[in-house]
């Protein structure tokens, strides 16, 4: 079967012909639907840091996976043919496109205590979605943030991660704030249920807000957002657009604000933003591509010309 695989940083992927995988124990085999494409998969055809968590190479990329159950290894009780699934990337140890071969193909091997189940009514491409972008979007903002209703939030971008984030807070009842600095995602912002938007951070300066969750991660967006918080106000770090920043430590000691990071997420916090989208409550923006374009689809993202996210269509 046809796989796209990544060599090296800074290489082209490369469309392999690979072996069709078969289920060990306690494994099963995916027919896969959807893949989402990611920014973290530019960072790793990109960035040379990414290499120390990519050790054996080639490698199928793609680490956001739904598909259906068509093969079922030794001591698999709990899982039956047929089933339709996401993947919770973080669940074991060996994350997909990483540490073992990813979902940029047609079938996929994967321990079965690593899988989500769908709800009724939930497509293959937002399943996908969910397994990554709306996983790290949700334990950010509701299990980091401590999200509860009533709270002031400020969402900082409405990219991928960010709209979902928004739209969960306004569903569990608290009042959004958005800052976003491409005025074209404004509408967005308004249709998720956002109460205002501004261009930049620094304009909820003395705002008081309870929570401010950063998916952007631009430095002065951090900065910002400790200035935008009030007495025990909490920011969760998400968003990695600079890796070095500079903060005012006398936001962050006198107004006793607790600075989180926060990466990845659980497989409960995939199977809560599952049923947000099967209730219709939950609508992420995605576009659609086919298998042949994911290598431009990729390059789309490294261009920044994606709002949304970019979910590939394997298989009907």
């Amino acid at each position: 079967m046809k796989a796209w695989q990544f060599t090296n940083t800074n290489e082209p992927l490369v469309l392999n012909e690979v072996a069709e995988p078969t289920a060990g124990p306690g494994e099963v085999i995916l027919d896969i639907k959807s893949a989402g494409l990611c920014h973290s998969d530019v960072g790793a055809m990109t960035d040379p840091g990414w290499l120390a968590l990519i050790p054996n190479r080639p490698i199928t990329i793609g680490h956001e996976i739904a598909g259906v159950v068509t093969e079922l290894g030794e001591g698999v009780t709990d899982v039956r043919i047929g089933d339709r699934v996401g993947v919770c990337p973080t669940a074991s140890a060996l994350a997909p496109g990483y540490g073992r071969d990813g979902g940029f193909t047609y079938k996929h091997r994967v321990l079965a205590g690593d899988l989500v189940p769908m709800p009724e009514g939930l497509s293959f491409d937002m399943a996908a979605l969910g397994t990554d972008a709306g996983m790290t979007s949700y334990q950010a903002i509701v299990v980091r943030g401590g999200l509860k209703p009533g709270m002031k939030v400020g969402v900082i971008g409405l990219g991928g991660l960010g709209q979902i984030g928004a739209r969960v807070a306004v569903v569990k009842g608290a009042e959004v704030h958005v800052a976003e600095i491409n005025k074209d995602a404004w509408p967005l912002a308004t249709e998720i249920g956002a109460t205002s938007v501004v261009s930049d951070v620094s304009e909820w300066a003395g705002r008081g807000l309870d929570l401010i969750v950063d998916y952007a991660g631009f430095g002065t967006t951090t900065a910002g957002a400790l200035k935008a918080v009030g007495f025990d106000g909490r920011v969760v770090q998400v968003g990695m657009g600079r890796l070095e920043t500079t903060l005012d430590i006398r936001d962050l000691i006198l107004n006793k604000v607790q600075l989180l990071g926060s990466v990845g997420g659980t497989k409960e916090d995939v199977a809560a933003v599952y049923e947000l989208i099967a209730s219709g409550d939950l609508k992420p923006v995605i576009h659609t591509i086919a298998f042949e374009e994911i290598p431009e689809g990729l390059e789309r993202l490294h261009r920044g010309e994606v709002s949304g996210r970019l979910v590939a269509h394997i298989a009907d």
